[in-house]
């Protein structure tokens, strides 16, 4: 079995940094059940995200994409909906919005507002 070096990758990455980052994405990929496009033989997944990399048989743009993508903070669905749960059919998730909704529009004696909590801060830093 060949060893598959740094100098292998780099016609295919930026550099040794990218390089883990799309190894990462790879075997994460390789985890969730995606086939490999090299001969995985007995080797550990990181070995082979490494190896399908130096082949240059993976589409190393659409892995970099996925990089990015699973980075970013809020999930979008297929919608477009900017969260997964806004609107969600799931009696559960419904009830528990509707108390949300409730226990913020609430307005009880002896609670304070944000604004409030804020001053009575402010007043107390001063003196």
């Amino acid at each position: 079995m060949a060893r598959t070096t740094n100098s292998d990758t780099l016609p295919y990455v930026e550099s040794r940094y990218e390089l883990g980052m799309l190894a990462s994405q790879r075997v994460r990929d390789l985890n969730g059940g995606a086939e490999p496009v090299v001969d995985k033989k007995n080797d550990k997944l990181t070995v082979v995200a490494l190896r399908e990399i130096a082949s240059g048989k993976l589409d190393v743009n659409a892995v970099r994409h996925e990089f990015v993508q699973s980075y970013k903070e809020t999930p979008v669905s297929a919608s477009g909906e900017e969260s997964l749960e806004i609107g969600s059919e799931d009696p559960l998730l419904r009830e528990i919005d509707a108390e949300l909704e409730a226990t913020l529009a609430d307005d009880e004696p002896g609670t304070i507002t944000a604004e409030e909590a804020v001053e009575v801060a402010e007043a107390t830093d001063a003196d």
